[in-house]
């Protein structure tokens, strides 16, 4: 069985867990092991669920996608679209970000990817992002491509 619901508090470990496996080819391909997904603990991600909407997508009971996003001033912010390495390319990570822009209607959505991922950057173009800016973030060196998509 597969589905995408709300995820809870009680998901942090999962969540964590995937994340450091999903993010650990990010980390590969900067050569960079210190990147902020991969040093997040269990506390760090059950905070997140104070201010975030977090979505998963559970197959045979296990969380082998996520996503989580906010709203501010007009703007949804999107982060950590994840999904297990075993499961990718199978259309979860565009089920989970087309789900979590139908929680927030009437926004402009932005999200950020590594510049040099180029996999992920087609990923977010087919669903209708154009990146407008590059930077970093004060918590590590990578650059990043800022990505937008206006509602129409």
């Amino acid at each position: 069985m597969e589905n995408i619901t709300k995820a809870t508090v009680l998901d942090a470990s999962e969540i964590l867990s995937l994340q450091k496996l999903a993010y650990s080819s990010e980390a590969e391909l900067y050569g960079n092991y210190d990147i902020e997904p991969l040093k997040q603990t269990v506390e760090d991600v059950e905070k997140a669920f104070e201010t975030h909407l977090i979505l998963k997508y559970v197959h045979n009971r296990k969380i082998v996608g996520s996503i989580r996003a906010y709203e501010k001033d007009g703007t949804c912010y999107i982060g950590k679209v994840m999904v297990h390495p075993d499961f990718q390319n199978r259309g979860i990570g565009k089920e989970l970000v087309k789900e979590i822009e139908g929680f927030f209607a009437d926004v402009r959505y932005e999200l950020f990817t590594g510049s040099k991922s180029i996999k992920n950057i087609s990923f977010y173009e087919k669903l209708g992002y154009q990146g407008y800016k590059t930077g970093k973030m004060d918590s590590e060196e990578t650059i990043f491509l800022f990505m937008e998509k206006l509602r129409k």
